[in-house]
Parts: structure tokens; C-alpha cells; sequence
């Protein structure tokens, strides 16, 4: 009896048909018409055509499927079946295209170049995204050969400054908010616009701001609810990137959103319980910031002109504030002596708590003049992982956000105050002076500025200069790089002349001193309130613009007047060597 299982193996295989390239029925109708000319059938050409094209066994074939496939389909349709890594590789080669474009445009043909241009580029935009500095650009500065300006307008003393290329504002304690026009630099100001050699010397450059219009608000309206000004001191001022809004704060408690165009009042708003010290636009966004001595942190929408909310945290005023471009702010708390990270989106915050004090020996500096930190009052951000903090004595500190303890601190950044003489320092006839006289104490900071995701600080104080530090390169210390307003061969040790008092011998307001023949370095004076910092040409090719509003007295009260004091502001203008040796090939 046969079964399956009984059956030899070789019985069991299943004898295929011969493989052909035609059906069978096909085959026999093709030799019966063999005699008669025919046509080749086009359907199955079609489909051999279509099975080797996917199968991809056939390069001609895939040549051949190639253009079929892909004539008279639009772009659409082509990147629907992409996959995530494929469009990756599409957006870069579209994003390096345009970079190549941008590049061919500075007349470089040389390949080496042109790939080194494109990689820093590359390198650049990264870093900017990730929040980190990226650009080197303190060595590159002749900061020593600066060209300064004055400015006034009458008002009080400056206590803000804000700038929108090309405008600058400044607010001042008589709640004066004043509009100002930067000065093209000069080789811009007057272009030639015929071949021909002009007959008459160029007209010198005009350096000096002109002002463009001015708003004053009124203290007989501190009553009246409607009246859309202020009312007091105005302490800060802020402006938006893209020349929008302007807005201020003043010591009424009022935080006011002006048109930049016009300063028509579009808003005012009155959330704050007390005087509103600090301002911060976040980077390219119309999102504010605001500080208040009422120990909050507010956040405002401008596209909407409204509240969106409130960050506590601080235990005494808040009397300074930054932003970049991630959302989140940076504030310092003046005698809590905290900076605070709010991070708005996970409504977290991350205290630094400061207080430290530089205990190493100095032989040139009095024991007793090496004060504690008393108050945090200056802060302002390298980028979104490093920041500086300007304190009352005197001391610059470098933060990480990754350590609660600062990096680095430069302590008496700006010297010392001169000592009292020992008949104002005690109401004796005949006073001793090692006993009564008390040891000289620091400058504050009372001015602190970063050029966003560079390693370029600027701080100032009423000492008459605008100190220039650099970010080190292993992002760990302060280095000096130079001062603005005079050379540093002018001012050894940090140590300057002061020209208010040059008729009664003093220097540095020492007495027994006789000036030198030689003409002393020009000063800023007075108490410097606030800098701004403005970038010539792209990415400050041609330089830097420095605004430093200056005061005879601190922007926050009176307790500081400095004798020969000037209201106002100065424009310093700083170029870049490096330029100066690819323009004129002689190294600057």
C-alpha cells in the first residue's frame, strides 16, 4: 500500500515547467502569425520595464526608469517619500548653497579660502544656536586709539541708555526720554557720486548725535490715572530689534511702551507696586522683562502689549536684569547678594549666592580697604551659560551656570576712592590720621556691559574711564584689555588723574602730587550710569559703537555726587586692526 510517506523522495519533487521569457499561449499565437509582420504587444514591455526598474537588478533598466518616473512630477512629490535623513541632507546642501552665494559675493575665488569662510560660518551659526561664545573678538580692537564724543541735552542726570541701529535713547532723572541719531562713520557720510575729482577738500565728519525728538512727562500728573507719562525719575530704558517698541520705567511705579518711530504712547502699565529699575528684550523676540524694587521679576508680551506673569524668588530689590535669546532671564537681587536664573518655560530658578571676598595679600592696597560683597548691583550675560556680575565693592565675578560659586573675580576693578582728609574725617582741631582716618574704599560698578556670544566686556564707574576686559580662552578668567578714554600707559595700576581737581595739585585726589607738563588723558566725567554697545557692519567688521550714559550722580539716589560732574553721554568709536590690515595691508 503507497502512501506519501512511501514514496521514494525523488517522486516527491515537483517538476517545474520551463522557464520562458513568452506564455505558452502566447508562444503558439506568435508562431502561427509568424508569417504575417506583427507589432510587438507594448503592455509587457511595460511591465519588464517597471519589474526590473523596482527590482534594480538592471542598471540600464533603472537609466531607462529614471527620467520615466520622474518627468512631469513636481518638487512636492518627489520629497513626500523622503525619509527624516534625506531631508537633513537636502536643507544643509540648500543652507551651503546660500552660504556660497554670500561668500562669492566678497570676490574670493581662491577653493582653500572659500572653504575656510564657509566652515567658520558653519562654526559660527552653530554656536549662536546652542547659546555659546563664538566670537573672539577683544584682541581685534585698537582700543587705544578710540575717538570719543560728547552729547548733552539738558536734562538731568543720565541713568539709561538703549540703542536700534541707527537711534539711540536716553532717559534722564527730570523724566526726559530723548531720541538720537548715530553719525554714519566717516568714509560713509558723504559718498562720492560722479567720477570726477572734486575741487574742494571733503567737509570734516560729523561726529556727534543728532537729536531726533524728545518726550517729558509731567509730575503735576502723579494723580491722574489717564495720563500716559511719567510722573518721576525715569530709571531705565529698553528697545526691541526690530525698531518697534520703546519702553521705560520710572520710579512712579510705571512701565510705558512707546511707538519707536513716533514715542506715541501705545501703553502703560501699572503692575509694579514700586520703582521699576531694570529693562531686557529677549534676543530677536518682542518678549520683556522688567525688575522692580517691589522684589518681583514681570514678563510682557509686546506684539499683544500684555501681562503674561510674575517670577518671585528675590528677598530685596531687583535692581538689574539681562536676557539673551533662550527663554529665560538672568536678575540680581542688590542686597541679597544673588543673581537668579528664572527659567520661564519650566518656571524654575537657579540662585548663585555671592558675598566672597579676595583674601589674597596686596602690598599696594590697605587691608581694610578689601570689603565685603555688600550688594549685587550689575549683571549682564556672555551667553546662555556664562555670565559677569558687577558689585559695590568693587569686584567683578565671573558665573557658570554649572557652578553655584563664581569662576573668577577681578576685585577693585576700578581702584580705590581717595581717602578723606583727616579734617573731614573727625571734628578735632588737630586730628590724628592714623587714627581717624578711615581706610580708602572701592569704586562700585555701577555699569556693566557684554557684547552678546563674544568674550568683550565693558564696565564702568566715576573713576573717568570705561574699562575693556576679555574673556580668557579657556573661559575661566577676566583678563584686562585696555580702557577707553585715555592709553594705558596714562593710567598705571589702575590709578587715574583726575582733571577736576588738577588746580589744587591732586592726582587721583591725593594731595602733595604736582600735575605733570604733559597733557593729562581726557576723562569721562562723572558716574557712569549704563553702556550700550553697537556693531559696525556685519557681524562688527567695522568696529564697535560704545554709548555711555553719564551722570552727576548714581542713577538709583544721591548718595554719590561727583565734583565736576557732566550730564549727558559719550559715543566712543573703537575700530578693528584686523580690517585695517586686509584694507591697507599694512598691519594697524
Amino acid at each position: 500500500m503507497s502512501s506519501f510517506f512511501t514514496v521514494p523522495g525523488a517522486q516527491k519533487k515537483r517538476k517545474r515547467a520551463p522557464v520562458t521569457d513568452v506564455p505558452k499561449k502566447r508562444a503558439a499565437i506568435s508562431n502561427k502569425t509568424s508569417k504575417a509582420p506583427s507589432r510587438p504587444a507594448p503592455p509587457p514591455k511595460k511591465r519588464v520595464e517597471r519589474d526590473e526598474s523596482i527590482s534594480g537588478s538592471d542598471s540600464e533598466s533603472v537609466d531607462d526608469a529614471v527620467p520615466y518616473e520622474s518627468h512631469g512630477s513636481d518638487s512636492d512629490s518627489e520629497n513626500e517619500g523622503e525619509t527624516a535623513a534625506e531631508k537633513r541632507l537636502r536643507l544643509a546642501e540648500r543652507y551651503l548653497e546660500n552660504v556660497r552665494q554670500e561668500v562669492d559675493d566678497t570676490g574670493f575665488d581662491a577653493e582653500e579660502i572659500d572653504r575656510d569662510i564657509i566652515a567658520e560660518r558653519l562654526q559660527e551659526d552653530v554656536a549662536e544656536t546652542k547659546g555659546k561664545v563664538y566670537r573672539k573678538i577683544a584682541p581685534e580692537l585698537a582700543i587705544d586709539q578710540a575717538t570719543h564724543t560728547v552729547f548733552r541735552c539738558n536734562t538731568h542726570s543720565t541713568t539709561s541708555t538703549a540703542i536700534c541701529a541707527p537711534y539711540v535713547y536716553t532717559v534722564s532723572k527730570d523724566r526726559c526720554l530723548v531720541k538720537w541719531k548715530i553719525q554714519e562713520l566717516p568714509a560713509n557720510q558723504f559718498p562720492q557720486t560722479t567720477k570726477k575729482k572734486p575741487k574742494k577738500p571733503p567737509a570734516p565728519p560729523r561726529r556727534k548725535p543728532t537729536k531726533v525728538a524728545i518726550v517729558k512727562g509731567n509730575q503735576k500728573k502723579a494723580k491722574d490715572k489717564s495720563y500716559q507719562g511719567h510722573t518721576a525719575d525715569i530709571l531705565c530704558v529698553a528697545a526691541s530689534q526690530d525698531g518697534k517698541f520703546v519702553v521705560t520705567g520710572g520710579a512712579d511705579n510705571r512701565l510705558i511702551v512707546y511707538d519707536a518711530k513716533s514715542l506715541k504712547p501705545l501703553r502703560v502699565f501699572t503692575h509694579h507696586r514700586d520703582s521699576v529699575t531694570g529693562l531686557a528684550f529677549r534676543r530677536g523676540m518682542n518678549q520683556l522683562y522688567s525688575a522692580s524694587k517691589d522684589r518681583t521679576v514681570k514678563v510682557w508680551s509686546l506684539d499683544e502689549l500684555a501681562y503674561v506673569e510674575t517670577l518671585f524668588g528675590h528677598q530685596d530689590e531687583v535692581v538689574d536684569l539681562d536676557a539673551l535669546a533662550h527663554e529665560r532671564c538672568l536678575s540680581v537681587g542688590a542686597r541679597d547678594r544673588t543673581a537668579r536664573l528664572w527659567k520661564v518655560v519650566e518656571e524654575t530658578q537657579l540662585v548663585f549666592r555671592g558675598g566672597a571676598i579676595d583674601r589674597k595679600a596686596r602690598p599696594d592696597v590697605d587691608p581694610r580697604s578689601l570689603a565685603h560683597e555688600g550688594s549685587m548691583d550689575r549683571v549682564a550675560m556672555l551667553d546662555e551659560e556664562l555670565f559677569v556680575t558687577g558689585s559695590d565693592n568693587g569686584s567683578l565675578a565671573l558665573w557658570s551656570i554649572q557652578k553655584k560659586k563664581p569662576l573668577f573675580i577681578v576685585p577693585q576693578a576700578h581702584g580705590l576712592d581717595p581717602p578723606l582728609p583727616p579734617a573731614l574725617a573727625s571734628a578735632e582741631e588737630d586730628p590724628d590720621p592714623r587714627v581717624v582716618v578711615p581706610p580708602p574704599q572701592p569704586r562700585w560698578i555701577t555699569a556693566l556691559r557684554t557684547l552678546p556670544y563674544s568674550d568683550l566686556i565693558l564696565s564702568g564707574s566715576w573713576d573717568g574711564h570705561i574699562r575693556v576686559w576679555r574673556l580668557s580662552d579657556d573661559k575661566r578668567k577676566i583678563e584686562p584689555a585696555g580702557i577707553l578714554g585715555s592709553s594705558p600707559a596714562a593710567t598705571p595700576n589702575g590709578v587715574s588723574v583726575d582733571d577736576s581737581d588738577e588746580e589744587e595739585g591732586q592726582v587721583n585726589g591725593v594731595n602733595g602730587v604736582t600735575p605733570s607738563p604733559s597733557p593729562s588723558p581726557w576723562l569721562v566725567k562723572g558716574v557712569v550710569n549704563d553702556i550700550s554697545i553697537l556693531e559696525r557692519g556685519e557681524r562688527g567688521k567695522d568696529g564697535l559703537c560704545v554709548v555711555v550714559g553719564v551722570g552727576k550722580e548714581h542713577r538709583l539716589g544721591r548718595w554719590k555726587k561727583v565734583k565736576g560732574g557732566k550730564n549727558g553721554g559719550v559715543v566712543f568709536e573703537v575700530s578693528r586692526t584686523k580690517n585695517k590690515v586686509l584694507e591697507n595691508g599694512v598691519d594697524g
